[in-house]
């Protein structure tokens, strides 16, 4: 079923929006601000204010990047110490809390098909789809951390594209179980004493590669059919993937050429899984340090830099480049080889980075402690949005996933500068298009594949 956009109604293309968010900002110096909140993620009254804030900006969703383990393969605990993203709420259950404060806006959170089971997954995600009216998605990752790994009993991770076989895989048994039960399938007649009609219930019978799964799922189907699918994968089987059973993917670009790229690279393999290239949503990440004037967004970055301690930087480039204190701060990183088991897109992309621009370890520190691996842009509202409109008009994205410096500030200034802005040039909806977030960012709701195709 193909969904409905603008330029089918005759309305203009606009963006989608959404916040990606880090519980103590996505600037490594964020958190050491005053103004900065003080319990960092695991407070739910802060995340009641950025939730509410969001929705009154009419952002479509708020997404939330997570893992099993600590998010960081700092070289030392001491290292380690000065990363202030140790402690995350599971996001999961923070939206439970948040679908009652909110009405609108979507909620989309990461989690793993490497260390889920199918079956508790979709009932995990139909049960919050019927608690949020039909306003969650699922980021589906395949994990790139050995770290995750080992505390699943596992003694290295998976291989990369064993990991997204079965990661296919997966998303085929949790897809079958959502579809158990036809959506009118519980007809609950009191007069006849019958709760549902048999005929709608479909018993899965999943026998695979790495599952065994019999269903069906003991809860109907939800609101949207199936959550909003969202995934991050940018490698080639991250890509494959996402053009065949992704709603929205993000993307880590720099650069309108290599976002552009991307775009186009990802969208042409739609096709050839019978989609439509706009049934997929690319959203690049951005990171905007923001100010009325050019002077105040340049003070305000400093003013972040000059917050972050300097092992903060180590603690978040270990990932990529490995213990960075043996090496002299005004020299070049080691060598190292783009391949690996772990995440090989954003290892690849900061590699070629780091020679093109011939950045010494000093400069690598620095921009992971900004968190500058998405595109990263110091300046006034007017200034910001005409980089996302370049983006978004030259086909290198269809919206943006918003980075926050610094919270609840950096989520405030977002809202009340850049999204008036965006508004008055007509690039963003003044109001939600809809109950569920599949309706307002215009994607159809999948008809259960029995419906479809009889008994």
């Amino acid at each position: 079923m193909r969904h409905t956009n603008q330029e089918d109604t005759g309305l203009k293309r606009q963006m989608k929006l959404g916040f990606s968010v880090t519980p103590n900002g996505s600037h490594r110096g964020g958190w050491r601000l005053p103004e900065s909140w003080e319990a960092g993620g695991i407070d739910l009254d802060q995340w009641v204010r950025i939730a509410q804030a969001a929705e009154r900006g009419k952002m479509h969703f708020i997404f939330w990047a997570d893992s099993a383990t600590l998010r960081s393969t700092a070289p030392t605990p001491d290292i380690l110490s000065y990363n202030a993203r140790v402690d995350a709420l599971d996001p999961t259950l923070l939206i439970a809390g948040l679908a009652h404060c909110t009405s609108k806006i979507g909620f989309i959170a990461t989690t793993s098909t490497s260390f889920n089971e199918p079956y508790n997954l979709a009932r995990r995600f139909g049960t919050l789809d019927f608690l949020t009216k039909g306003r969650v998605g699922w980021n589906v990752v395949s994990s790139q951390s050995e770290h995750e790994a080992a505390n699943f009993g596992l003694d290295k991770l998976y291989d990369h594209d064993a990991r997204y076989k079965r990661a296919e895989e997966f998303f085929e048994v949790v897809t079958g179980l959502w579809d158990s039960w036809e959506d009118d399938a519980f007809v609950r007649d009191r007069e006849s004493g019958r709760y549902f009609d048999p005929d709608k219930m479909h018993v899965l019978n999943h026998k695979g590669d790495f599952y065994k799964v019999k269903g069906p799922l003991n809860i109907g189907r939800s609101p949207q059919g199936y959550p909003v699918i969202a995934q991050a994968g940018a490698s080639n089987p991250g890509r494959e993937l996402a053009a065949r059973t992704a709603n929205m993917i993000y993307a880590a670009q720099q650069e309108l050429e290599g976002a552009q790229a991307f775009y186009a690279d990802v969208k042409g393999r739609m096709p050839k899984y019978g989609r439509e290239p706009d049934e997929l949503l690319v959203m690049p990440g951005l990171n905007p340090i923001i100010g009325r004037t050019e002077q105040e967004a340049r003070d305000k970055a400093d003013r972040l830099m000059e917050h972050t301690h300097p092992s903060a930087g180590l603690s978040a480039a270990a990932d990529i480049f490995g213990d960075l204190s043996k090496y002299p701060l005004d020299g070049p990183p080691p060598e190292l080889s783009i391949e690996t088991n772990l995440g090989q897109s954003n290892r690849k992309a900061w590699i070629e980075r780091a020679k093109r621009d011939n950045m010494t370890v000093r400069q690598i520190l620095q921009a992971f402690s900004a968190n500058f691996v998405h595109k990263a842009i110091v300046g006034t509202p007017e200034t910001i949005v005409d980089v996302m409109q370049e983006w978004f008009e030259k086909k290198g994205a269809d919206g943006f996933a918003v980075q926050a410096g610094y919270m609840p500030g950096g989520i405030f200034d977002f809202v009340d500068l850049v999204v008036p802005e965006l508004q008055r040039r007509g690039l963003f909806h003044t109001d939600y298009e809809g109950s569920t977030l599949r309706e307002i960012l215009g994607l159809a709701r999948p008809a259960n594949r029995h419906a479809k195709t009889g008994h």
